[in-house]
C-alpha cells in the first residue's frame, strides 16, 4: 500500500512564501529556473496553488520587480534619514553650545546636511543593495522582464526607488546648489553611475576591498556635475563660484 502526502491551499501567507522562495531560486538558478510548478513543489502544494496568485511566470516575475523596488525604495529613505537626524543633532549641540565662549564651537553640517551628506548616504545604501541582490536588481532593471500587466504597481514601486534622490535634487536646485535640468534624469544619471560600479564589483574587475574607494571617487565625479555652471558668455568673474558641500 502506498501512501501521498495531501498538499493543501492553506498554506499560511502563500504569497509571500512563493515570492521568497522564487528570490532563492533567482539567486541560484538565474531567471530561466523560476517556474511555478517548481516553486509548489519546493514549498509543498498542489501545482494550481501558486496561480491564485500569480497567473503565470510572467506575473511572478513582475511582482519579484516590484517587491525589488519596494525594498530598494525603503532602504534608500532609511539612509537618507539617519544622515539627516544625524546632521541636525550635530547643529542642534552646535546651536546650544554657540553661547558657552569655553567650549569649542562645532561645525555647522550647513549645506552639507541638506544634500551632499544624504547623497552620500544614499550611494552607500543603493551600492550595498546593489551588491547583495545583484540578480534581483538585473531582473528589476531588464524591462523586457516588467510586462504590460504589470501595469501601475510596477511603475509606482519603480518612481517611489528614485523619489529620494529626486527630491534632494529638486530641493539643491531650488537652493542653487544643482544645475537646472529635469530632476528624475538627473537622479536616474546617478543611478546609472552607481548600477555601472555595482556591476564592475559583481563581475570582479573592481575587487571588493576597493569598493569604498571607488565609490568615494564615482560619487565624486557625479557631484562635480551636478555642480551648477556658468551662463554661457559669462566669464568666471561674472558669476563667481561660492564654496557649497560639493566642494569639499
Amino acid at each position: 500500500m502506498s501512501f501521498t502526502r495531501t498538499r493543501s491551499y492553506h498554506h499560511g501567507d502563500l504569497r509571500a512564501e512563493l515570492l521568497q522562495r522564487a528570490e532563492a531560486t533567482l539567486r541560484e538558478s538565474g531567471v530561466d529556473g523560476l517556474s511555478l510548478r517548481r516553486l509548489a513543489r519546493d514549498i509543498g502544494v498542489s501545482h494550481a496553488a501558486p496561480t491564485r496568485h500569480f497567473r503565470d511566470k510572467q506575473a511572478l516575475i513582475d511582482a519579484l520587480a516590484v517587491a525589488g523596488f519596494e525594498r530598494l525604495a525603503a532602504a534608500l529613505e532609511k539612509s537618507t534619514a539617519l544622515e539627516k537626524s544625524t546632521a541636525f543633532e550635530k547643529l542642534a549641540t552646535a546651536t546650544e553650545l554657540a553661547s558657552d565662549e569655553h567650549l569649542p564651537a562645532l561645525a555647522d553640517p550647513g549645506e552639507d546636511a541638506c544634500f551632499a551628506g544624504p547623497m552620500r548616504a544614499l550611494a552607500g545604501a543603493y551600492l550595498r543593495f546593489a551588491t547583495e541582490n545583484p540578480a534581483l536588481l538585473a531582473l528589476m532593471f531588464a524591462r523586457r522582464h516588467n510586462s504590460p500587466a504589470a501595469g501601475d504597481a510596477m511603475a509606482y514601486a519603480a518612481d517611489r526607488a528614485i523619489a529620494t534622490p529626486v527630491e534632494l535634487i529638486t530641493a539643491a536646485q531650488r537652493r542653487g546648489e544643482v544645475i537646472a535640468g529635469d530632476p528624475r534624469r538627473l537622479a536616474l544619471t546617478w543611478v546609472a553611475a552607481l548600477q555601472g560600479l555595482a556591476t564592475f564589483l559583481g563581475s570582479g574587475l573592481v575587487a571588493p576591498s576597493a569598493a569604498d574607494e571607488w565609490l568615494d571617487e564615482t560619487l565624486t565625479h557625479v557631484m562635480l556635475g551636478l555642480r551648477p555652471r556658468p551662463e554661457p558668455g559669462r566669464g568666471p568673474e561674472s558669476n563667481p563660484a561660492r564654496e557649497t558641500a560639493l566642494d569639499r
